[in-house]
């Protein structure tokens, strides 16, 4: 008999999760301007918010932070990151911040200018934001396939080359500071990127002499992709499949709140020592010291050993075989959504859901309302709110995917939650019928809005 998938780990402690009542949670989202963010998280039974920062460390980790160095400089906890991000990536100078976002702010301040392009594959929000707030702008060249959710591909997050090249071709140098290489593609539900498809990029980027960043949040993700889906990357490990692909870029930004499994920390890779030195100013304006960067000598230590066990191969083979088991649970039940299942998440297509429900009131986001007060369930969209207007004209955007993301934590929930899940979405499936008005905006905040926003109910 062939054994059975287990678990690469044991659970050594629990935190106790309660249930509401419907009555509870339609007070509760009311009073939380029906903006999933603004809940308090004892509100919540299941949270699939975000896979950011809600993983469970190991004893390995909370060991390390035993013995975190808290030295302002030049404390040996820099030192043992330093060496972590060194073996894995490849990259030879970094910094760090707190999180993702700041690394983003660092190194585009010292990159972008007013008037910049920057094209990429699937900019995610902060990305996104942190280029538009500069005056500058990001152009999507992903693959068009990535739009129909049906469509199996084993890397639906690639970067549509002729896309890349046309834009490549169509301004100057001096006016792309980067191409920004999303890996794997959250946007697009949580979607592996090639080796093939990043040699292509690298190879345009010489050719035209732009720079490449890689966004790197779900990079070991990626690589797991890679060495299962790809010919010729079976027989290499997760970091010779790392190192390979961050050879093609100039810069990465990480949130090591996602593969590196801790609540807080994020830092930036240089291949160039010059580049690293320019953002050495913004670092120390924005995050602190060059080598402690917003994170205290514990988080440094912790986020080191969560290199190493998230680019550990049975431990990505637990992770995504989660999230493929939710997936397969809404196969049973019909319930669509962007296939095959991401690396992280379930993206769940909101507009063959809610076919009844206009655009205009934000379709994905009415689904993540019905789920939650279906069973108390916090998933997160990804459409029309997080979109923001058009810079220019204010004008509501409307991507061709509203998807609600069931972003699942690392190493929290068994698969006896998923099957909760799946079975609340069953339920908001079978009335979908009755779902025929969604929410307008009440009040909002002129970037990356659908963070704080309030909603209230169509009329």
């Amino acid at each position: 008999m062939e054994l059975p998938f287990a678990e690469s780990y044991k659970i050594k402690m629990v935190e106790s999760i309660r249930k509401s009542s419907r009555a509870e949670r339609e007070k509760w989202i009311k009073e939380a301007g029906y903006n999933l963010f603004n809940l308090k998280s004892d509100y919540v039974f299941i949270d699939l918010l975000t896979d950011s920062g809600t993983g469970a460390m190991s004893d390995k980790q909370w060991a390390a932070i035993m013995e975190g160095d808290e030295s302002y400089a030049g404390a040996r906890s820099f030192f043992r990151l330093k060496d972590a991000i060194t073996n894995i990536t490849g990259f030879p100078f970094f910094l760090p911040t707190h999180q993702g976002r700041a690394a983003e702010n660092v190194l585009f301040s010292s990159l972008i200018k007013a008037g910049d392009i920057l094209p990429g594959n699937s900019h995610f929000d902060t990305t996104k934001g942190h280029i538009e707030f500069r005056k500058a702008h990001a152009i999507d060249c992903t693959i068009s396939e990535s739009a129909d959710t049906n469509l199996e591909l084993p890397f639906k997050g690639n970067m549509d080359l002729n896309k890349l090249e046309d834009v490549l071709r169509s301004h100057p140098k001096e006016k792309i500071p980067c191409i920004v290489v999303t890996i794997t593609n959250n946007t697009a539900g949580g979607q592996p990127v090639s080796m093939e498809n990043i040699r292509g990029i690298s190879s345009l980027a010489k050719r035209y002499g732009v720079k490449v960043l890689f966004d790197s949040a779900r990079f070991a993700e990626n690589a797991y992709f890679i060495k299962t889906r790809e010919k010729g990357y079976s027989d290499k490990s997760i970091v010779d499949i790392t190192r390979e692909f961050f050879s093609y870029a100039d810069f990465m930004t990480m949130s090591s709140k996602k593969d590196a499994i801790v609540n807080i920390g994020g830092f930036i890779g240089f291949r160039n020592e010059e580049d690293w030195q320019k953002c050495q100013m913004y670092n120390i304006m924005f995050e602190g010291y060059i080598t402690y960067g917003g994170m205290a000598g514990r988080d440094m230590n912790a986020l080191a050993q969560g290199l190493y066990e998230g680019t550990d191969f049975n431990y990505l083979q637990t992770r995504i075989n989660q999230v493929a088991y939710l997936g397969k649970k809404l196969d049973e039940y019909g319930i669509p959504y962007q296939r095959p299942a991401g690396g992280h998440a379930i993206f769940v297509d909101a507009k063959k859901v809610l076919t009844n429900v206009p655009k205009e009131e934000f379709i994905a986001q009415t689904l993540g309302i019905e789920l939650y007060l279906e069973a108390g369930v916090r998933g997160v969209e990804i459409g029309a709110l997080l979109a923001d207007r058009d810079p220019e004209t204010r004008e509501n955007r409307y991507p061709a995917l509203e998807l609600l993301r069931l972003a699942i934590p690392r190493r929290v929930y068994t698969n006896n939650h998923m099957d909760y899940i799946a079975a609340a979405l069953k339920n908001v499936f079978d009335r979908r019928e009755q779902i025929t008005r969604g929410y307008v905006i009440k009040k909002e905040m002129p970037i990356m809005r659908h963070f704080t926003i309030l909603l209230e109910p169509a009329k």
